[in-house]
Formats: structure tokens, sequence, C-alpha cells
């Protein structure tokens, strides 16, 4: 069956480092666009950044662009998300998603990143 599973949050000081993973399975991964998507407390979901299928193309969100970087290996089938110059505002859970056309969409069950010292 199709998973996405997402790790490597958890609690950082501002200013640090978290890179978060997501391991796919079930599905043909290079064939899927990735994005990793937040949700803070008391807001709604929001996409922080995406990355086609081979890579060639990324996006970000304003307010993670400069600070966050996303990367995928086909090989492994995993996409990743290096956050760097953390911030208590970035404190979220955080959810890769595969997405192909219209009709195959995939989310993972998130992960928790909090930003505090």
């Amino acid at each position: 069956q199709v998973q996405l599973v997402e790790s490597g949050g958890g609690l950082v000081q501002p200013g640090g480092s978290l890179r978060l993973s997501c391991a796919a399975s079930g599905f043909t991964f290079i064939s899927y666009r990735m994005s990793w998507y937040r949700r803070a407390p008391g807001k709604e979901r929001e996409l922080i950044a995406a990355i086609t299928s081979t890579a060639s193309s990324t996006n970000y969100a304003d307010s993670v662009k400069g600070r966050f970087t996303i990367s995928r290996d086909n090989a492994k089938n995993t996409v990743y998300l290096k956050m760097n110059s953390l911030k208590p505002e970035d404190t979220a859970v955080y959810y890769c998603k595969a997405d192909r056309g219209t009709y195959y969409s995939y989310w993972g069950q998130g992960t928790q990143v909090t930003v505090s010292s």
C-alpha cells in the first residue's frame, strides 16, 4: 500500500537546523511531484516547498525562501527538507505530499517541529 513516512522532526533552538525526510513506498516515486506543507497551531496548512519529479525545478513560500531547501533522491524514494536559521514561527507539524496529475495525491502522517529556547 501507499506510504509516506516523515521523520527528523523535534525540538530545536532558534537559529538551529533540522533535516526532515519523507520515505515513500507503494507507488512510482519518480513520477510524482513532491511537496512539503506545514500546519502551525491555529493556522491553516500551507505549502512551503515543492520539487518536480526529476528535481528540475523547486518552489518555496516566501516565509522559508533562502532558509529551507527541498531535495529528493529518486534512487531512495525519499524527499528531504533541510531547514536552517529556524525561527519560533516555524513551529508546526510538517507533512509531505505526493502528486501526479489531478487524481493521484498522497499525504504523510506528519512530523512535529518545535523551535523554542
